[in-house]
């Protein structure tokens, strides 16, 4: 599965990279907002992993950019997002999200989320 990550923070940036690719996954990495769109566009990811909190675009802009330019690619979206930060996490699943991982959490719950995603796919 190509898996888009878009997070400003570099070490977790590199810890959600390391565990994809040991699951077997293609990743494609996004340090922006800005930067995650343009790879959207050019990679087609089958699933986008995003904070909430980054520069230049937020994860909800990403959200609501995903499924306004891409409506019928049906593209699952991860929030990550910090604790305390629930009123955020409500609007992107008003937005479309389809599942949230607070941060910190367990490479193991990012694997067992992920998979969901793929075995969904897979049908």
């Amino acid at each position: 599965m190509k898996i888009l990550i878009a997070e400003d923070e570099e070490i977790t940036l590199k810890t959600l990279e390391l565990r994809l690719k040991r699951d077997g996954h293609e990743v494609i990495l996004a340090r922006d907002g800005r930067e995650a769109l343009s790879k959207i566009e050019e990679h087609s990811p089958d699933l986008v992993i995003s904070d909430i909190m980054m520069p230049y675009v937020s994860g909800l802009e990403i959200i609501a950019a995903i499924k306004e330019n891409y409506p019928d690619r049906k593209i699952p979206i991860i929030i990550l997002s910090g604790m305390g930060q629930e009123d955020t996490v409500l609007e992107a699943f008003q937005l479309g999200a389809d599942d949230f991982i607070t941060k910190p959490f367990s490479p193991n719950e990012l694997t067992v989320r992920v998979r969901r995603f793929d075995m969904m796919k897979a049908k």
